[in-house]
C-alpha cells in the first residue's frame, strides 16, 4: 500500500469515528422524552418541541448522509498525496475538537447555577453532583459539541465527585458554587432543551437553586488537560 492510499485508510477511520459520533447524538435526541414528561407539557409547547428536534433530526442524519457519501468517494478515487494530507488534517481537527483535546469557539450558551440563598424554603437544598450530571447530558442531548463547568472542559472521562456540600472535584480539580457552564451548540436546540416546562430549569428553581441562561454569540472553551492515553483497549483484529 503506497503512502496516499495509507493516508487515506487513516482518513475514513476518522470520518468513521464522526458518523458514530454524530449518531449517538441521534439516538439521544429520539430517546430524550418519556411520556410522563409528555403528558405534562402543554400542546403550544409540545409542538414547538418536536418541530425543534424534527429540525435538529434531520440535521444530524444530513451529516450522516454526507460523512457515508465522503467515505464512498475517498474508497473510489485515487486521490493526489497533497490533497490525501489536506482531507486528513482536516478530519483530525475535527476529531481533536470532538476529543476534547483543542480550544473551540463558537455559538452557544453560559448558564450560571448557584444555591439557594435561603434554605427555609420547602424543598431548598444546595446544587449536588447529580444536579451537575443530569446537566451535562441534558446539553449533550440538545446536541452541546463542547462544555465545560468552571474552566473544566468536560470530556468521556471526566468525572464529577461530590466532596461535601457544593464543593467537587471535576477531572481532579477542585471547584466550588457558584458554577458557570458554557456549553457550544445552537443556541436554539440548547436553550429550549433546558428551557421547556418539566424541563431542567422549570425542575431544579423549584428546589430553589438559582439558574440563569444567556445565549453567547462567540463562546471560547479551552481543551481538556486530561491525559487521554488508551491503556487497556487495542486496536486488533477480532478472530471469529
Amino acid at each position: 500500500m503506497n503512502k496516499t492510499k495509507i493516508i487515506m485508510a487513516i482518513t475514513i477511520g476518522i470520518m468513521s469515528f464522526m458518523m458514530i459520533y454524530v449518531m449517538l447524538i441521534q439516538f439521544s435526541i429520539v430517546n430524550e422524552y418519556d411520556g410522563e414528561e409528555v403528558e405534562l407539557m402543554r400542546e403550544t409547547e409540545l409542538k414547538e418541541t418536536l418541530a425543534s428536534y424534527k429540525e435538529k433530526y434531520e440535521e444530524i442524519n444530513n451529516q450522516i448522509i454526507d460523512i457515508n457519501t465522503r467515505i464512498e468517494e475517498y474508497q473510489k478515487d485515487e486521490k493526489s498525496e497533497e490533497d490525501a494530507i489536506a482531507l486528513l488534517e482536516e478530519e483530525v481537527e475535527q476529531k481533536n475538537m470532538l476529543l476534547g483535546i483543542t480550544d473551540v469557539q463558537g455559538e452557544g450558551i453560559v448558564i450560571t447555577m448557584n444555591n439557594p440563598s435561603d434554605y427555609t424554603e420547602e424543598d431548598s437544598r444546595p446544587i449536588s453532583a447529580s444536579d451537575l450530571v443530569m446537566l451535562i447530558n441534558e446539553l449533550r442531548m440538545a446536541g452541546a459539541e463542547a462544555i465545560s463547568i468552571n474552566g473544566q472542559r468536560i470530556i468521556a472521562k471526566s468525572d464529577v465527585v461530590e466532596i461535601r456540600e457544593s464543593i467537587f472535584h471535576i477531572n481532579g480539580q477542585r471547584v466550588t458554587a457558584p458554577f458557570t457552564i458554557k456549553a457550544i451548540g445552537d443556541i436554539k436546540y440548547l436553550t429550549s432543551a433546558l428551557s421547556i416546562k418539566g424541563g431542567y430549569i422549570d425542575t431544579y428553581t423549584k428546589n430553589g437553586i438559582k439558574i440563569h441562561l444567556e445565549g453567547q454569540s462567540n463562546i471560547v472553551i479551552e481543551k481538556s488537560t486530561q491525559n487521554m492515553t488508551i491503556n487497556y483497549a487495542k486496536g486488533e483484529e477480532v478472530k471469529k
